[in-house]
């Protein structure tokens, strides 16, 4: 079932890529105006194992937005349980993007990890708010913080306040432990269906004000 989410996050990203900025902005604080230029990269990756064959991962993103600065982005999309193995997993997908991009000058490797986040469908109450990296090397020890952004916390003024309308497909998991009632109560499933008529008409609104094409 998780590719399913994985899928429709890939597609919008894919198709309407314009749509991520504003979500980097929300969660890595950086201020893009919208404009500037993202360059795609491979999704797959083949992981070496010591003790098993090479296994193929594919990451849900793996970007590059040209800005003032260049910066390297991987966002990953979650609706599983927080079990500890997606920090693993994390942490394979930005070695291996790092070391794809890594340059080899007079035997010194330097690789650049990306600017990693979680993007997290549903929210525990042992879902963090941030997981972390701390990598222990001969030469220091390096710490750093991978944010996480709950869906569910955000309301539909928040996402159309924020422009983060990449957000929009997945708010029906704020919804989610409500689908009982729904089914079985047709007033509530009618406010449902309301919320999301009004959800299209401001939709409808930012293309008339060309904010967004027919297309997204």
């Amino acid at each position: 079932m998780a590719n399913i989410y994985d899928g429709a996050f890939r597609t919008i990203l894919n198709d309407c890529r314009k749509l991520i900025i504003p979500v980097i902005n929300e969660i890595f604080g950086e201020t893009y105006t919208g404009e500037e230029e993202i360059q795609f990269f491979p999704n797959e990756h083949f992981i070496d194992r010591q003790d098993e064959a090479d296994k193929e991962r594919i990451t849900d993103t793996n970007f590059t937005i040209l800005g003032r600065i260049q910066k390297k982005y991987h966002i990953e999309c979650e609706s599983s349980y927080p079990d500890g193995k997606i920090t693993i997993r994390l942490f394979e997908y930005d070695a291996q993007i790092a070391l794809d991009a890594g340059e080899v000058t007079e035997e010194t490797l330097t690789v650049t990890f990306p600017n990693t986040a979680v993007l997290y469908l549903r929210t525990y109450k042992k879902t963090p708010d941030k997981m972390k990296y701390v990598i222990v090397t001969p030469g220091g020890t390096v710490r750093y913080d991978v944010p996480i952004m709950k869906v569910q916390t955000y309301s539909i003024d928040d996402i159309f306040e924020k422009r983060l309308l990449m957000l929009i497909p997945f708010y029906i998991f704020a919804h989610e432990k409500s689908f009982p009632e729904y089914n079985s109560n047709e007033q509530k499933l009618e406010e449902l269906k309301a919320e999301y008529q009004v959800i299209i008409e401001r939709l409808n609104r930012l293309e008339q004000q060309e904010v967004i094409g027919a297309f997204d």
